[in-house]
């Protein structure tokens, strides 16, 4: 028999790590190559893991709930026949003299992992790296609310958390931290970790429910994005009625041609991407007191999962795509969205973000930026509205189908001048659309 190590894999360019939310198999359990052994959660999206052998899981080596690394090893799958493993064999390390101390790592690593910080309780926002490097040192959630942040509205940084790392170690013990203010000061002592308890039904009729895992994340990402930019909008109303009447013209052979459907999503995401490359200032993002220009215009498109929660996957390089395209990637986008099939690289690397808040007929919104970006737009209702026309002839009135875009920009970096000119242009390419084009 020999054992196989099971690896947490790559999951994408900029994902280092991933939570354990489910195991599928208990100890003891058969099971099969590519069988699904556990279900992992990134900040962004949910996947399973797949064994790439058939065998019997021996050892789960981490928990629910607790963070891995890319490349750790999570479970140890015993195998019959000639296996290749990644483990090195115990002749290998008693020759080096390195089985007593791969066993205490492994026993180390299994008292980190024990008992994971949980931060959801705390009313301060944490940056995830300050977070990380919290549970790396063993920082409780009482220690870092009490350490006085020289960030953005008093948050604390990533040079905060690691001088007090390093004081700590220098002291041998738990350095006492003086807040700037008498508000963040708690009556708990920091050494005892004081959970917040859950609200009570004063009436006993209300229903008292946790968010869900991914529900705080948005939580946080939202409060965060506004703590940080200086959000202004700007609207402007639309005259898609050339687009509605080409679209109930085409829709049908389009979808017979290309066996896919034509919606309104990747026209207006065409527009999106033509007016980026006129105002490339409004495809930046924003580092501290740096400007970063992107090179690549990804349009990140916010969509509604079965449960309530939303997710951004991107369409990368947008601006290179024609309309079939782009109707392509939305449609496949959406529906692995839908389906929960979206991998770590779909949701990364979006430059600028569109949501179709008109999907649950709202007829504009004010929508929160999705960081490090420096813009969002809404796309509101389609509706029939008698509107002013305007011919060689004279004035009348008449029905239009018309809509509302409204765009919400990073006051820091872009004024108003640009964030309106840029929603300006995708309206006139909205407008100016060929009714005669082809598809």
């Amino acid at each position: 028999m020999a054992r196989f190590e099971l690896k947490l894999p790559k999951m994408g360019e900029s994902v280092a790590e991933a939570t354990i939310t489910n195991w599928l198999k208990e100890v003891g359990d058969t099971i099969e190559a590519d069988e699904a052994v556990l279900e992992i959660a990134t900040d962004k999206v949910d996947s399973e893991v797949p064994s790439e052998v058939s065998g019997v899981l021996v050892e789960k080596l981490f928990q629910k709930d607790d963070l891995v690394q890319v490349g750790q090893t999570i479970a140890i799958i015993e195998v019959s026949g000639g296996v290749v493993v990644d483990a090195p064999s115990e002749a290998t390390m008693e020759k080096n003299g390195d089985i007593e101390t791969v066993e205490k790592t492994v026993e180390a690593a299994k008292e980190t992992v024990a008992a994971p910080q949980d931060f959801s309780g705390s009313e301060k926002f944490f940056s995830p790296l300050v977070k990380n490097i919290a549970k790396e040192e063993g920082v409780s959630v009482a220690e870092l609310e009490a350490i006085e942040g020289h960030g953005k509205d008093g948050r604390v940084t990533k040079d905060d958390i690691l001088k007090y790392v390093a004081d700590r170690k220098d002291s041998g013990s738990k350095p006492a931290v003086t807040a700037p203010t008498a508000a963040v000061v708690k009556a708990t002592p920091i050494t005892a970790e004081a959970p917040k308890a859950a609200p009570v039904s004063v009436n006993g009729g209300d229903e008292i429910i946790e968010m869900d895992r991914m529900r705080k994340l948005i939580s946080g990402y939202m409060v965060a994005s506004v703590q940080t930019s200086a959000h202004v909008q700007s609207f402007i109303e639309v005259d898609v009625t050339n687009i509605v009447k080409w679209r109930d013209k085409v829709k049908n052979a389009f979808e017979k041609r290309e066996g896919e459907k034509l919606t309104f999503t990747p026209i207006f995401m065409e527009a999106v991407a033509k007016a980026l490359k006129d105002f490339p200032g409004m495809n930046i993002s924003v580092d501290g007191d740096y400007i970063i220009k992107k090179k690549n215009i990804n349009l990140g498109m916010a969509a509604a999962l079965p449960n309530g929660n939303l997710i951004v996957p991107v369409i990368k390089n947008a601006d290179q795509l024609n309309l079939v395209g782009m109707a392509k990637a939305v449609n496949d986008l959406g529906n692995r969205a839908k389906a929960g099939k979206l991998k770590p690289d779909d949701t990364q690397g979006g430059t600028y973000t569109v949501t179709n808040v008109g999907t649950f007929g709202s007829v504009f919104g004010t929508p929160i930026i999705n960081q490090p970006q420096v813009g969002i737009l809404a796309l509101g209702a389609i509706r029939k509205v008698p509107a002013v026309i305007e011919t060689p002839e004279g004035d009348f009135i008449g029905i239009r189908q018309k809509m509302f875009l409204s765009h919400s920009y990073d006051h820091r970096v872009v004024d108003g001048a640009l964030g309106g000119s840029f929603v300006k242009k995708v309206a006139d390419y909205l407008e100016a659309f060929d009714v005669n084009r082809d598809f």
